[in-house]
């Protein structure tokens, strides 16, 4: 985000933005570099969250001292459209992973619509905004743990931003392959019935409310609740 006022998105090609005037959502893309450099850069045992803006919902930043760098989480997103289950890297992209599981345990993303569909060139359902503007974040944001060699197949699930080191809440859901450029954090993997969800959302089309013209969901996607599987 530049700053979380501004929205957060996925860019998509040739020079079209997100529903925001500053930024799929936001402006610039991210640099390419190495996930355990941005995650290193942060200090021994920790992740730098940076305050950005109101919340868009009351919750907490992250702990900066229990951060897990090793394993797997997996968590499911429970939707009126059915479960949406993503298996996230630990080892690979830790202050990602520690983030989004902050926010989950406070139910923050909770009752949430996911608003922003793009059916065509990046193939992407964008999620975890309280507002269901792609304007609102969780109050903080942190660097990108990215690397040159990410690709974004069907099944990905990635940080929206608003440029380099913007991430916050706003992450986004690739139903077919897609040819991003590696701007965007990959924190995790859909399975194959979650993948087919989402799908399904997309194969209902979107409105064109966006000046990109991407949109939300004529089909509605709403999260109602996130838990992790044990």
């Amino acid at each position: 985000m530049r700053v979380l006022a501004a929205s957060a998105v996925v860019l998509l090609p040739l020079g079209l933005v997100g529903c925001a005037p500053s930024t799929p959502g936001g402006s610039g893309g991210s640099s390419a570099g190495d996930g355990a450099s941005a995650a290193a850069s942060a200090g021994p045992g920790g992740c730098v969250y940076q305050p950005s803006g109101e919340p868009a919902k009351p919750v907490d930043p992250p702990s900066t001292t229990d951060v897990q760098t090793t394993g797997e989480a997996v968590w499911t997103l429970t939707t009126n459209q059915g479960p949406i289950t993503i298996t996230m890297d630990r080892s690979r992209t830790p202050c990602t992973v520690h983030s989004f599981e902050s926010l989950a345990k406070q139910k923050y993303f909770d009752n949430t619509q996911c608003h922003r569909l793009v059916d065509s060139a990046i193939f992407v359902l964008q999620c975890g905004d309280p507002t269901g503007t792609g304007r609102g974040g969780p109050g903080y944001q942190f660097p990108d743990e990215v690397s040159s060699s990410d690709r974004y197949p069907a099944g990905t699930v990635a940080m929206a931003n608003a440029g380099p080191d913007t991430n916050g809440s706003q992450f986004f859901l690739v139903y077919a392959d897609s040819q991003l450029p590696p701007n965007y954090t990959v924190f995790g993997r859909m399975d194959q019935e979650s993948l087919g969800v989402v799908a399904r959302i997309a194969a209902e089309g979107q409105d064109g409310s966006s000046q990109d013209g991407s949109g939300k969901p004529n089909n509605e996607a709403r999260i109602i609740s996130v838990a992790e599987k044990s």
